[in-house]
């Protein structure tokens, strides 16, 4: 199975990024084949009518056709004042446009979301905002508790992961009900 994994923070060495690096490294070690890819949201130009009359851009199309063909979407965001930063919406603004019949890459996607921030919280009050905007999107949000990474900045690292074993049981249950949805999601369109 294909895994997109996108972060909602464009800067080097992101906390989110390190989420989405632990997220590798568990399904790295869970049966089944599970290839991960990264899309990285600054790459991105903002979105604009125009240019998506014009054919887009080859960014916006790559990005489209690698979520299209993913079996599952794994999203992890900073909370910018309680809400996902820019990037990230400006990406599933591009990603949600239908082209002609063919529906959004978002349409159906089984979608997991985590958050992770240097702050008490964990970002977790941007999840709600980003799920809205996934479900207005048509994607299959997965049902879990929400898993927020807080006081991030201090957490164990090592290799460019969390390597804390609570916080890295808390991603490997919504990893495995993501997984766990997607199945269920493949099955029904068998």
């Amino acid at each position: 199975m294909k895994i997109v994994l996108l972060s909602g923070s464009t800067r080097r060495d992101s906390l989110n990024t390190t989420v989405l690096e632990t997220v590798r490294h568990i399904l790295a070690g869970l049966p089944g084949a599970h290839e991960t890819v990264d899309l990285a949201v600054a790459e991105l130009p903002y979105y604009e009518a125009g240019l998506e009359l014009a054919d887009g851009s080859a960014a916006v199309r790559a990005a489209k056709e690698l979520v299209a063909g993913a079996g599952l979407l794994f999203i992890s965001t900073p909370s910018y004042n309680g809400q996902m930063p820019g990037a990230l919406k400006n990406a599933l603004d591009w990603l949600s446009r239908a082209e002609g019949e063919t529906p959004s890459p978002l349409t159906g996607r089984v979608t997991a979301v985590a958050s992770a921030s240097p702050g008490a919280r964990g970002g977790v009050e941007a999840q709600a905002g980003l799920v809205a905007v996934l479900e207005r999107c048509g994607a299959r949000v997965v049902g879990h508790e929400p898993v927020g990474v807080a006081r991030a900045a201090k957490a164990a690292v090592e290799g460019g992961r969390f390597t804390d074993p609570e916080l890295v049981a808390r991603l490997e249950s919504l990893t495995r009900a993501a997984l766990a949805a997607a199945g269920t999601r493949a099955e029904v369109l068998v």
